[in-house]
């Protein structure tokens, strides 16, 4: 039962719009806050709140260069979460729902 309620609370958060959104930018590199920020048209604070979520999960880790926070994807060893990031389009499909286009390198 325990292995049931692990996924169920991680599949949780894969409800939310946003956080899934962020999920499949990240499916082909990693991201720094700043460039989800200018694409998501969320405010940092906002960002930082969904990726402390995901983070807390295990979904995603981050690594600091500098001053930016950079996010990828933590997912596998949780194939159920992958499995649903496959189904989902990549950056450039999600960037095009968007009708975003790559972001500029604010932060590189």
């Amino acid at each position: 039962m325990e292995q049931i309620t692990e996924a169920a609370d991680k599949l949780k958060l894969l409800g939310d719009k946003t956080r899934l959104t962020i999920l499949c930018l990240l499916k082909d590199r990693e991201w720094c806050v700043c460039e989800l920020v200018e694409v998501l048209s969320i405010s940092q604070p906002g960002i930082s709140q969904h990726m402390r979520k995901l983070k807390s999960h295990g979904i995603v880790g981050e690594s600091r260069r500098g001053q930016w926070v950079y996010y990828s994807l933590r997912v596998q060893d949780k194939p159920y979460i992958q499995a649903v990031l496959d189904y989902m389009p990549g950056t450039a499909g999600t960037l095009s729902l968007l009708n975003k286009k790559e972001p500029e390198q604010l932060c590189r």
